[in-house]
């Protein structure tokens, strides 16, 4: 990836702004292990951002190349209309986010671990389609938001090695279970998370060194 790419420069921007003062080629030069990281994922009502809604939260940070799960971030969020059929794929059901906390308060809450690091997501284009538009309308936050895909990170190595992707080749479960990886129960925001940057961190081995930010973000 250009250093000029326009999604890194707004990063470098963000973090100037935020006091960071970390420019563009010292994040570029360093190893992933030694940029701050948060593993994230969401749960929705749907896959439409311009109708549907978060229902839960799972964030763990990632430092030094090591997933920190005593700071781990999970919330239900509380949601405008019913999950409908969403329940389904995960689980949670209408009466449970009865008393869960508003969406204000839940991304207020999540804010502080978002600043300063760099999200690690598999489809991080749905997850922050969603963020993006929730942080903006809730907390009047509009600094860009970058992010490592795990799912696009694996789509590239695939298409290098001549592969013919089918159907489910790159859900998360079948990324994992290439490298390895445990079977972890899909689709809880939390689990879903730790599964992600696990997968980040096997995939970064695979590359056989210390990959820097711009090996990892496919354009």
């Amino acid at each position: 990836m250009s250093l000029f790419h326009p999604r890194l420069l707004r990063w470098r921007w963000r973090n100037w702004r935020g006091g960071h003062r970390s420019s563009l080629a010292s994040c570029l030069s360093q190893g992933y292990r030694q940029l701050p990281l948060l593993a994230l994922d969401l749960e929705l009502t749907g896959l439409d951002p311009a109708k549907d809604e978060i229902v839960s939260i799972g964030a763990i940070p990632i430092d030094q190349g090591r997933l920190r799960c005593h700071q781990a971030f999970y919330q239900l969020v509380r949601t405008s209309q019913s999950v409908g059929q969403s329940a389904t794929i995960h689980g949670i059901v209408d009466h449970q986010l009865e008393q869960a906390t508003g969406l204000h308060q839940g991304l207020a809450s999540l804010w502080p671990l978002l600043q300063g690091r760099v999200l690690v997501c598999h489809n991080a284009g749905l997850d922050l389609a969603f963020l993006r538009r929730d942080l903006a309308r809730e907390l009047g936050q509009r600094e860009p938001l970058l992010a490592i895909d795990t799912l696009a990170l694996e789509q590239r190595r695939l298409q290098r090695q001549g592969h013919t992707l089918q159907r489910d080749d790159l859900t998360l479960a079948t990324c994992r279970r290439r490298y390895g990886l445990p079977v972890y129960p899909g689709h809880n925001a939390l689990v879903d998370a730790l599964a992600c940057g696990e997968l980040l961190l096997a995939q970064a081995s695979a590359l056989g060194h210390n990959p820097g930010l711009a090996q990892l973000i496919v354009p």
